[in-house]
């Protein structure tokens, strides 16, 4: 008797919590109605068989319990029950997957008035490219792909000239506009997925698959990769964000074009040794960093980093928060660089700084330290050289208490925070797996023992490019 009641409290407690849980779809923002017609299908023929069973379950243990006096029968056949249940079963798989055939059907058909744009990924982000006003894609290759250019676009193709590029994990689209997303990844598997629209699909390297919805609500939405694609899988997260038109518009004006990413004029270390002067003040006449003023050491970082961080300090993304002091006095600072121009002549400046260590200053258990890296090591390199590719700045040889500062910060929600810190935000879900100081301590004492990777400073510097798409590109040796 206690295993049928336990039965029947199971499946009334089921249904109860399916149709009192908070838990459920969330609303929906696109053409795709008929995803949730199709799930609610599932749902229903599923919960009127698990309903069924487990109450008739409860029912043969109940009605023919053990008696003394009572013999069973045996009956090998009973075609009839047996027509019965082939039956009800086959009407009950017809019934869930039907619906899904037709939906399928659909869902690869696209229409013809639908407005294309790429969606890149890559461990661990998410980047876009739309296509010019010759409504043609340039040609990209896989093994164009480098620092230098990220979309692997092809130089010579006149069709990718006017391509719009996002190197950036958020997105804009119009509303009540049919759009075919093609599909690229640059390395392993991903999966593009926003719940609000009910579609994705996987990206396969070597592959270039699709979707397609119709945006039907304003507002932003989270692009999640529902793929296992490595440690960082958790945080390669990104954003749609659907506008009116003339908002999407305005928005995709200002993103650059190949041809104009190209053609930006590169930064002017003469130039920027002046400009470098009130920086010096801080950071040191080398870029060596100074720790009572609690300026990190800038020589030997990566221009696209440094260029990333003045523009979060001059955008607010970074040097907000109430509880982040020396990040607040470094924002005005960024300000002083007005323009584009500023910042890649300082930065062209600080590209020719010698790259000597920082003092070791952060005492802690290497061996502790050494285990703890081995998640940090698959971003920023197993010699702490810092990956681009990844979003990941250099670790190895720059100022260890700086390290500790930012490490912290990212674990207490003082960085990382910004709804425009995608990185940050990256960096904040893994800095929460430091739960102590004292595993701050050792990560970063072992990161005192990591050589790095030597930088090419003299013959290389990087490309003016917009906040939008941050890569350096390879230019003739300063002293020429």
């Amino acid at each position: 008797m206690p295993f049928v009641i336990a039965l029947v409290v199971l499946v009334v407690a089921s249904v109860l919590f399916h149709f009192l849980s908070p838990w459920y779809l969330t609303p929906l923002a696109s053409n795709w109605s008929a995803i949730d017609l199709t799930l609610d299908i599932t749902f229903w023929v599923t919960g009127f068989v698990f309903v069924a069973v487990n109450l008739f379950m409860a029912y043969s243990i109940y009605k023919f319990r053990y008696a003394k006096d009572r013999r069973s029968d045996y009956e090998p056949e009973n075609k009839k029950l047996e027509w019965w249940l082939t039956g009800i079963t086959s009407i009950g798989v017809a019934a869930m997957l039907a619906p899904g055939l037709f939906v399928w059907a659909e869902f690869v058909n696209v229409p013809e008035d639908a407005h294309e744009v790429e969606v890149v990924g890559q461990q661990w982000h998410w980047s876009f490219r739309f296509p010019g006003e010759d409504m043609k894609f340039g040609a990209v290759e896989s093994r164009y792909v480098n620092d230098d250019n990220p979309f692997g676009m092809e130089l010579d193709d006149p069709n990718g000239q006017d391509d719009v590029l996002v190197f950036s994990p958020t997105v804009h689209l119009p509303i009540g506009k049919p759009v075919k997303t093609l599909l690229r990844s640059k390395d392993t598997l991903h999966d593009f997925a926003v719940a609000q629209f009910r579609v994705k699909m996987d990206m396969v390297p070597g592959l270039v698959t699709y979707l397609w919805f119709t945006p039907t609500k304003i507002g932003d939405f989270e692009i999640l990769c529902e793929e296992l694609c490595g440690i960082g899988h958790h945080t390669m997260r990104g954003k749609v964000v659907i506008d009116e038109q003339e908002d999407f518009d305005a928005w995709l004006e200002l993103q650059p074009t190949y041809a104009q990413v190209l053609a930006k004029p590169r930064g002017d270390a003469i130039a920027g040794a002046g400009q470098y002067g009130l920086c010096a003040s801080c950071h040191g006449a080398a870029g060596e960093g100074n720790a009572l003023l609690n300026s990190p050491k800038l020589a030997g970082q990566g221009a696209w980093y440094l260029r990333r961080q003045i523009e979060y300090f001059k955008n607010g993304a970074r040097g907000a928060h109430a509880d982040d002091l020396y990040g607040r006095q470094m924002a005005p600072m960024a300000g002083t660089l007005f323009d584009e121009a500023a910042v890649e002549n300082v930065i062209a400046y600080i590209l020719t700084f010698p790259d000597l260590p920082s003092a070791k200053t952060v005492v802690g258990d290497i061996d502790k330290g050494r285990s703890i890296y081995n998640t940090c090591g698959a971003c920023h390199g197993v010699l702490g050289e810092g990956i681009a590719a990844l979003n990941a700045p250099r670790q190895a040889g720059m100022s260890d208490w700086y390290l500790v500062t930012q490490l912290k910060n990212f674990r207490e929600g003082v960085r990382g925070a910004h709804d425009d810190d995608k990185y940050g935000m990256q960096m904040a879900m893994m800095a929460a797996t430091l739960q102590t100081n004292e595993r701050i301590n050792n990560v970063v004492a072992y990161i005192n023992t990591l050589p790095g990777k030597p930088e090419r400073v003299a013959r290389s510097a990087p490309l003016n490019l917009p906040s939008s798409l941050n890569s350096p590109v390879t230019i003739a040796s300063l002293e020429n």
